[in-house]
C-alpha cells in the first residue's frame, strides 16, 4: 500500500468512519450533539462549535492549498468561529468539515511517495508527510476535548 493511501486512511478514520484509536471519529461524536449543546460554554473552555470550526478551518485552509497553491490561514483566525444561531448553522458547519474532511483525504491519496517527502509550503514546516501526520494528530488533540466537553454538557443536563 502507498504511504499516501495509508494517511489518507488515517485521516479518514479520525473524522469521517473509524473508531482504531479513539473509538470514535467526528462525525460519530458530533452526530448527536445539538446547535445548543455546541455553544454551551463550560468554564475557559472552548465549545464544542469553535472546536470544529477550528478543525474544519485547517482542512479547509490545507486543502485550499492543494487546489490553489496558496496557504492563506493564519493561527490567530482558527477560532474565529460564526456564533451558531440554529440547527442549520450548525449543520452547515458539519457538513463542511465532513465535505472539506473527504476532498483533504481524496488530495492525500493522489499525493506519490516522492510528494510526501518534498517540503511543505516552506522548508521550516517540514515535508508532506509530517504535515499530513500534524493534521491527523490535531485532530485526535481536539476529538479528546470534544469528547469530554460532551460529557460534561451531557452530565450537566442530567442534574437539571
Amino acid at each position: 500500500m502507498k504511504k499516501s493511501n495509508q494517511i489518507s486512511l488515517r485521516f479518514r478514520e479520525v473524522l469521517l468512519n473509524g473508531k482504531w484509536i479513539a473509538n470514535t471519529n467526528y462525525k460519530e461524536m458530533l452526530s448527536d450533539v445539538t446547535w445548543q449543546q455546541a455553544k454551551i460554554q463550560i468554564g475557559t473552555l472552548n465549545t464544542i462549535a469553535a472546536l470544529t470550526f477550528h478543525i474544519n478551518y485547517y482542512i479547509e485552509g490545507v486543502l485550499h492549498f492543494f487546489e490553489k497553491g496558496k496557504l492563506e490561514i493564519r493561527d490567530k483566525y482558527s477560532f474565529d468561529a460564526p456564533e451558531i444561531q440554529s440547527n442549520e448553522d450548525w449543520n452547515f458547519l458539519l457538513n463542511r468539515l465532513w465535505s472539506n474532511s473527504e476532498k483533504f483525504a481524496k488530495h492525500i491519496e493522489l499525493m506519490s511517495n516522492k510528494k510526501l517527502e518534498e517540503i511543505f509550503v516552506d522548508e521550516k514546516y517540514g515535508n508532506y508527510k509530517r504535515n499530513m501526520n500534524g493534521i491527523i494528530e490535531h485532530c485526535y488533540y481536539h476529538l479528546g476535548q470534544i469528547s469530554l466537553i460532551k460529557k460534561m454538557i451531557v452530565e450537566a443536563e442530567k442534574d437539571e
